[in-house]
């Protein structure tokens, strides 16, 4: 998700085509063609400026929900049913050819569904399966203290320092919705990274922008990803 303001002006995008299956946008104003990825302006006027992103949360509906009572729904409009993406979207997508080049000592296949994270010019694809086994996740980024965790097929990251501190993170086993204490005060937090109880009680951490990708996507963008 960006911000659609470059210089003070608003741009107006619609879909121009798709490369290597990622959404290739064009702005109305200047005709500068735009890669969803990046957000960066990959030919026209604006060649090279960049979008601002805007942290957004891909989480499932009950967790939504849950956290935004009085949340609106967009809802379909049926006069245009026909032409949304069907049920099996992603299934018809998995059987398309993907022009990334792979090689043999490849760690992960290229539609292996990672979480990227790109923090102080350093990036790092963590596998979706093992943010679901191993959560939360304690690492470190760019020189950033990080903790992902993953609840509900969603995913979250925040930076775990609180006043200068570095926290170490776990789970509460069987409790639901999700309760994580940290080692150092023994303070509890939500999945929304607001501490519910304890010393640290109605802290916040800071939030740190994710993206959920395949393995090829992520690695055409982020060449020089590590992997979790």
């Amino acid at each position: 998700m960006w911000e659609r303001t470059v210089d003070g002006r608003k741009l107006t995008f619609h879909l121009a085509g798709i490369n290597n299956q990622n959404f290739i946008m064009r702005d109305e104003e200047t005709g500068s063609w735009w890669q969803q990825a990046s957000g960066e302006a990959i030919q026209g006027p604006l060649q090279g400026r960049r979008l601002n992103q805007i942290l957004h949360d891909e989480v499932s509906f009950s967790i939504w929900k849950r956290e935004q009572p009085a949340g609106r729904v967009l809802r379909p409009e049926e006069q245009f049913a026909t032409k949304y993406a069907p049920a099996d979207w992603e299934e018809h997508i998995a059987k398309l050819p993907v022009v990334s080049p792979t090689s043999s000592d490849d760690e992960l296949a290229q539609r292996e569904l990672i979480v990227g994270i790109a923090i102080g010019g350093a990036s790092k694809a963590y596998p979706m399966s093992k943010l679901e086994s191993e959560s939360p996740v304690i690492d470190t980024l760019g020189g950033v203290p990080i903790v992902i965790v993953f609840n509900e097929k969603s995913v979250r990251a925040f930076e775990r320092v609180v006043d200068g501190r570095p926290l170490e993170f776990f789970a509460h086993a069987g409790v639901s919705p999700l309760r994580l204490a940290d080692a150092e005060t023994g303070s509890e937090w939500d999945f929304a990274g607001k501490c519910a109880s304890g010393p640290l009680v109605g802290r916040q951490l800071k939030k740190i922008a994710t993206l959920s990708d395949y393995w090829f996507d992520w690695k055409a963008y982020h060449p020089d990803s590590a992997i979790y």
